[in-house]
């Protein structure tokens, strides 16, 4: 059975109306009562619901309570209550919320056709094919293993259950609170158990799907059972405020004031943090105070009006700017919708408000479950594959689903659900075209790429961010607009360097997928090197003569060595690169750049490296003469060498060797040797060469580059 305890002495805060369980098992063992009236022990619920749905049909949650009732008699939970105590309390936890009926009707049922004789054609027969779905869906969550083992499988299943009608996922989410609610009857360690499936699983989905008041609660349990000395804690710096003066209701007492005197009709709530809110604000700014306990909620008609409020608030008040975030222009992802800000209040204390209207409350405080029911359209057509079209559905789930279907390795899909989940924050990026794209905080245009185009971002060769040209590894913040840049050729695909840019799931599959199915050739290995010795070779190219300026010094070796140690010409270090040496033929030392790939190749054909660093010379730091190699990415455009040698000329370097690529997907690479009179210009250089028109990349090389002899 999925409810398995209960114990109405559960710590953390208790949101909603609660009901005395003892009395619900006497009134829902007693029969009908009079004729024509719901059970007693319905008859609550059916009020509650009423509030919400004026006009709902109380007859189906009638029967709908009658066969489950009947079919868990004899039934009892652990703490002894009857077990039909359970459906209800989680059928009143959603009417709270504003479920319409059919969701009430399925959480009633959620339990019969796992634990009793009930059917899932005997639920279609009595309610029809929508209950029977919801009740299926919930069935089938029940029995998701959680144990450590299964994860990868059982939670794709869980999507797949859950994914075609968010409903499924929300009745889960209010059984999963009243198990919460009633699991200190628990052994200690399946308690812990639950409560970490609870936190990172189930809370991250409700915060996903926008239900507010059930993911605080899961909060708060959670943290009470895992942390409960911080819980603790928080719970009694809370209780000591309790008794004091409020400062944050000064405050709301001038706002209405404020707003009275504007003619804005407004309600304005001193809304209280829950525990764990108060813990994270704890942590982020360390002491607290009274004001920080709770924040203010503005209350109004219409959007319009928000923005009046808001108005009136930065007039009258000191306001803090930085905190302002407007979420009714760009909705978060989880359908939130709000205006925060923060005033100074009385004493000059921070006061956060969030301004919105009473729909967006309902939306912000139960989300999905809110939007009523998504099939209620009489035209709605069902999509492809058998899911059906969910207006209500958020993007972040479509993903989710998609990625299920696209990634066949369980093992892959769980981390790119946790990877997913993980997220709390979502950018809004603008494509030039006047659309949105909403991304993850810390997402690149190559994820931009992959979620506007999807397969088709094989072909993006570059983008300009906010009107100006970027590299796709660009990470991009909250309001860019974005416009993406692709390839005629369709041959065109993405590079492996793609998947050390993508951070979302969508992105780092689908480059997967087509490099699994475009091998590229590898690349030549390096030569062995030579054990023996051989003919003598040319002289090598040393470092800076003592006396002009850094020189690379072998540790150990009792000062410079300078005959015998060469910079090298793959990756032209420089001061103050940090450098690694490998003696080669004739006991030279040739010093690389540490990231340099053939650090990597000596060190795996069991070269052992040479520690070398840099020493100033006494009379001049970073002078001198120093060669170093510069590779710069851009698109193709006339005159774009002339440009280039330009501005390197321009910067007092003397261009060693160049070598210029042919053009390929619109794209060139040009590489340089140059000899730099001072290694100290060169950021200032590089800095230079970014912003000659249609080059978006100017980096060190770091492969092999035959440079000419000075």
């Amino acid at each position: 059975m999925s409810a398995e305890a209960t114990n109405t002495g559960a710590p953390g805060r208790r949101r909603g109306r609660r009901i005395d369980l003892r009395r619900l098992g006497r009134a829902a063992l007693s029969g009908s009562g009079a004729r024509g009236r719901l059970p007693d022990a319905i008859d609550h619920v059916a009020k509650v619901h009423r509030a919400h749905h004026p006009g709902a049909d109380l007859d189906i949650l009638h029967r709908a309570y009658v066969l489950a009732e009947s079919s868990h008699r004899g039934q009892t939970r652990k703490s002894g209550e009857p077990y039909i105590t359970h459906p209800l309390a989680v059928t009143l936890i959603l009417a709270e919320l504003g479920a319409e009926t059919t969701t009430l009707t399925a959480s009633l049922l959620h339990d019969t056709v796992e634990d009793t004789e009930v059917t899932l054609d005997q639920v279609r027969e009595q309610f029809g094919e929508e209950v029977r779905f919801l009740v299926d869906g919930v069935t089938k969550l029940e029995k998701v293993d959680y144990g450590t083992a299964a994860e990868p499988e059982t939670f794709r299943k869980m999507l797949v259950a859950t994914g075609n009608d968010v409903r499924v996922m929300s009745i889960k989410l209010a059984d999963r609170l009243h198990n919460m609610r009633t699991l200190t009857v628990m052994r200690p360690e399946k308690q812990a158990r639950i409560a970490k499936v609870t936190r990172d699983v189930l809370i991250p989905l409700a915060e996903r799907l926008g239900v507010q008041a059930l993911k605080t609660e899961l909060e708060d349990l959670v943290f009470a059972i895992l942390h409960p000395e911080e819980y603790t804690r928080t719970r009694d710096f809370v209780l000591a405020h309790a008794g004091r003066p409020d400062p944050l209701e000064a405050t709301a007492a001038s706002v209405r004031a404020v707003l009275r005197e504007a003619g804005i009709a407004g309600e304005v709530i001193v809304r209280r943090r829950h525990f764990v809110s108060v813990h994270r604000v704890r942590l982020k700014r360390g002491e607290l105070t009274g004001s920080d306990l709770g924040r203010l909620l503005v209350l109004v008609g219409e959007d319009a009006d928000c923005y009046a409020v808001l108005g009136e608030l930065h007039t009258c008040f000191t306001p803090f700017i930085s905190e302002f975030k407007d979420f009714i222009a760009v909705p978060k992802f989880n359908l939130y919708q709000s205006l925060h800000t923060a005033i100074a209040g009385e004493g000059g204390q921070v006061a956060e408000v969030l301004i919105r209207t009473h729909q967006m409350h309902r939306v912000a405080e139960a989300g999905v479950i809110a939007l009523g029911n998504p099939y209620a359209a009489p035209e709605a057509p069902d999509a492809p594959d058998g899911e059906r079209a969910d207006p209500t559905r958020p993007g972040w789930l479509s993903r989710l689903l998609e990625w299920q279907r696209a990634t066949p390795d369980p093992d892959t899909f769980w981390t790119s659900l946790r990877d997913e989940l993980a997220q709390d924050r979502e950018v809004t990026v603008f494509r030039a075209d006047g659309g949105t794209i909403g991304l993850p905080a810390g997402s690149s245009c190559v994820d931009a790429a992959y979620a506007q185009y999807g397969e088709g971002a094989h072909h993006c060769i570059g983008a300009r961010v906010n009107g100006r040209l970027a590299t796709l590894s660009t990470v991009l913040r909250d309001g860019d607009t974005l416009h993406l840049l692709m390839s005629a050729d369709a041959a065109s695909g993405p590079s492996p360097d793609w998947l050390e840019h993508a951070r979302t799931p969508a992105a780092r599959i689908a480059i997967g997928r087509w490099l699994a199915t475009h091998p590229q050739e590898p690349a030549a290995p390096a030569p062995p090197a030579p054990t023996a010795p051989g003919p003598p070779r040319s002289a090598p190219r040393t470092v800076a003569a003592a006396g002009v300026g850094p020189v690379a010094v072998v540790a150990g070796g009792g000062g410079p060595v300078a005959p015998s140690v060469r910079l090298a010409g793959c990756c032209t270090p420089v001061p103050p690169d940090e450098v690694t040496g490998f003696t080669v033929r004739g006991g030279t030392v040739t010093v690389h750049r540490a990231p340099c790939p053939v650090v990597d190749r000596m060190v795996t054909s069991g070269r052992k490296p040479v520690e070398v660093h840099w020493r100033s010379s006494p009379d001049g730091a970073g002078t001198g003469d120093y060669r170093v190699t510069l590779r710069a990415e851009s698109f193709s455009r006339p005159h774009l060498l002339a440009d280039l040698t330009e501005v390197i000329a321009a910067a007092g370097a003397a261009v060693v060797s160049a070598a210029v690529e042919p053009p390929h997907e619109q794209r060139v690479r040009h590489t340089y040797t140059l000899q730099l009179p001072d290694v100290g210009r060169l950021p200032e250089l590089m800095r230079a060469m970014r912003r000659v028109p249609g080059v978006y990349d100017v980096a060190r090389a770091g492969r092999s580059v035959a440079p000419a002899p000075l």
